[in-house]
């Protein structure tokens, strides 16, 4: 797999589209930062580690990541999409002045820079540009 973001993000999108209360995933360091910035945010409900060796997971030997969806009253996902714009090959950096509002400020922007991964609001506030990674809404 070359691009474990993109990889996530698309397991997000698909255990949406079929209403799943929860999803698990290889563990890595960037994947468990962008899962808890949807949690702050209000994306998603919770996010979890489960070690490896616990019985809650399917492969014994290697940290997973643990995320719970959340859903409005209507059954819809709190989520609608989600769009990776870095790509492996083709990065997009992004200056401080020119981290994009998305769907006017009711979407989402992560961004990583050199201060860790934020959103592009926290971005903006701490004025530091860096790798546009998605946007939600």
């Amino acid at each position: 797999m070359t691009d474990p973001i993109a990889d996530m993000l698309t397991r997000i999108r698909n255990a949406s589209a079929v209403k799943k209360a929860d999803l698990v995933l290889p563990m890595s360091k960037i994947k468990y930062n962008v899962a808890k910035i949807l949690e702050t945010e209000g994306w998603i409900r919770k996010t979890e580690v489960i070690k490896g060796g616990d019985k809650g997971s399917k492969n014994s030997n290697f940290d997973q990541l643990r995320i719970v969806l959340r859903y409005k009253k209507n059954g819809k996902p709190y989520i609608s999409n989600l769009k990776k714009i870095s790509k492996p090959g083709l990065k997009v950096y992004v200056k401080k002045d020119k981290i994009p509002k998305v769907l006017n400020g009711f979407g989402l922007a992560i961004v990583s820079t050199s201060s860790g991964i934020m959103t592009g609001g926290q971005a903006k506030k701490f004025k530091v540009g860096g790798e546009l990674i998605c946007k939600i809404y």
